[in-house]
């Protein structure tokens, strides 16, 4: 029954070719559909790409519209650097400065470390662990010509024999605990050092020649150990202001600052002031053996610090011994004005008058300060909303655009859409439009020099001289004629846009146009699922029509050969 299936296999008849075009013919209102269907896509692909051309466009409105747009100010200080807000006043100031601001500084006593040793027994201090500002290297240095060869691992008195062997006994050096100083004496004035030295004893020791044949130590030696723990740092006055752990606490300009004597070094408590509240800085002075704090700001301001008697404070210096360099304001004049002040030396509005101006100096000079318009800034947002305005319109003319050529009619994609096409018209009409109220000349894109295309509905500056004299002499102007609330230029276009687009969760008219097509896809989808369901039971009879039919076919054809069989024909 199976080979019953074959088209023709009894009837000699192609019945299936013949269901295909019947099917193929019966099919034509579902294609038609399709085709719609495909229309529709190509629509909502359409609309998809406008509304990025109109999104853009609104972007380059909102830009227009920015606080910030028309107000952007450049300015030029000479040497100094200045900055001035948006809506700044525009001109030309000149400031003259007679006295910077500095910071106040607390300058703690020098000489804070131990001495080297507590007598004048050196034999064993070694240089390694010498406790002055620097680690002695190893080498030689000259004292009247002859080199005196040291290690790191020989002891000062080492040192002071070398010395005394290289010049014959010409030269004794000692070491005095109560200067903590060198001392070299000579009955013949002394020559230190030479210039291939490799040692740079002398420079720790501080040493040097002086024309005489006694020569000490500059300054006391011994400093204290910035890395090593508060305990053991070589700080000459004993800290007792602390509990048995060893913790004790201080404060700066009243914030307090927390140290421990067996667990903190020097440069941890610097550390620890520097990152706190207290708006100063921390440093060591190694070569004065001196501990400094600065304010952070400058201007004329105080330091204050406290704590318990034998502190860590009074042990650095910071207390008694110690000085405060008062900082200094600013004094200033603008354009031969009163003479002014400023704690900082970024003079702002609060200090000069000059709304939005701040102007960092760096000098003693008298200097023109400029503020002018950002005309490149005014030009480029104005320009990027044209090149937008264009691409939008240009979009909408070529998606609705009807042509006929020798008679043929050509349609776009979006030509049947009679709402989309009025878009451009609206947007023509309000981009063109004159702003009311404004009582100035500049109340529509004519009076800036932009127009129209010949022939088009594009944008164009026709007079660029035009335009950078109106944003170049009349910001204030150009600013109210873009940005007048409700009725300006950017209000108008942004109307429009947001109509289009939405806004605030709001659906806009591209939006309902594509749920409108998808909606009526939705709709074809059914009507071709309709009629291809009813085609397959078409089909379905038709076949088994042409299948029984086959089978009958068959059937006489056997009946036919059985009689044929049973009565032969005689010849």
């Amino acid at each position: 029954m199976a080979n019953l299936q074959l088209s023709g296999l009894a009837s000699g008849f192609d019945w299936k070719s013949f269901v295909d075009t019947i099917m193929d013919l019966e099919r034509a209102p579902a294609a038609r559909l399709e085709t719609e269907k495909s229309k529709n896509l190509t629509r909502v692909s359409s609309l998809s790409t406008l509304e990025t051309r109109l999104g853009d466009l609104r972007s380059a409105v909102a830009a227009l519209n920015a606080p910030e747009a028309f107000g952007v100010r450049s300015v030029t200080a000479g040497s100094w650097t200045a900055t001035a807000s948006a809506g700044s006043a525009v001109g030309a100031h000149t400031f003259n400065v007679t006295r910077l601001a500095t910071a106040s500084q607390l300058q703690g006593a020098a000489n804070i470390g131990a001495p080297l040793a507590s007598g004048s027994d050196v034999s064993g201090l070694t240089l390694a662990a010498l406790g002055a500002s620097a680690t002695p290297t190893a080498g030689f240095f000259s004292v009247n010509g002859a080199r005196v060869t040291i290690a790191t691992t020989d002891s000062l008195q080492d040192v002071f024999n070398a010395i005394a062997t290289a010049t014959g006994g010409a030269v004794n050096a000692s070491y005095d605990p109560a200067s903590d100083r060198i001392a070299l004496n000579s009955a013949a004035p002394i020559t230190l050092g030479a210039a291939n030295d490799t040692s740079n004893f002398l420079s720790v020791a501080r040493l040097a020649s002086n024309g005489s044949g006694t020569i000490n130590s500059a300054t006391s030696l011994g400093v204290v150990n910035p890395v090593a723990t508060l305990g053991a740092s070589r700080v000459a006055t004993a800290v007792t202001a602390v509990d048995a752990s060893g913790a004790g606490q201080f404060t700066i300009n009243g914030v307090a600052i927390a140290y421990n004597l067996n667990t903190d070094s020097l440069n941890a408590v610097i550390a620890r002031i520097n990152a706190s509240g207290a708006g100063v800085s921390a440093a060591y002075d190694a070569s004065a053996d001196r501990f400094n704090l600065t304010n952070n700001t400058t201007g004329s301001l105080g330091i204050s610090v406290s704590e318990s008697a034998g502190g860590l404070l009074g042990a650095l210096g910071l207390t008694s011994g110690s000085t405060l360099t008062t900082g200094l304001d600013a004094q200033f004049t603008v354009d031969g004005g009163n003479v002014l002040t400023s704690r900082s030396n970024t003079l702002t509005n609060a200090e000069h008058g000059l709304s939005g101006l701040n102007v960092t100096v760096s000098s003693l000079a008298s200097q023109s300060v400029n503020v002018a318009a950002d005309t490149s800034g005014m030009r480029t947002r104005i320009d990027t909303f044209i090149t937008r305005y264009n691409a939008a319109q240009s979009y909408l003319q070529d998606q609705t655009r009807v042509t006929s050529t020798n008679g043929k009619v050509t349609t776009a994609t979006l030509a049947s859409n009679r709402e989309v096409q009025a878009w451009a018209t609206e947007l023509r009409s309000s981009a063109f439009a004159s702003v009311p109220g404004l009582g100035s000349a500049i109340s529509s894109l004519d009076a800036l020099g932009i127009d129209f295309l010949s022939g088009t509905a594009n944008l164009t500056v026709k007079d660029s001289a035009k335009l950078t004299n109106a944003i170049s002499n009349q910001p204030a102007q150009v600013a109210a004629f873009f940005q007048q609330a409700s009725t300006g230029f950017t209000a108008r276009l942004s109307t429009l846009t947001d109509k289009y687009l939405g806004v605030n969760g709001s659906t806009g008219l591209l939006a309902s146009q594509r749920t409108s097509i998808t909606n009526s896809n939705a709709s074809l989808d059914r009507q071709i699922a309709d009629i291809d369901r009813r085609l397959v039971q078409r089909r379905s009879i038709l076949e088994s029509s042409f299948i029984a039919m086959e089978s009958a076919q068959s059937k006489i054809k056997n009946m036919q050969s059985q009689l044929t069989n049973a009565f032969p024909t005689n010849k």
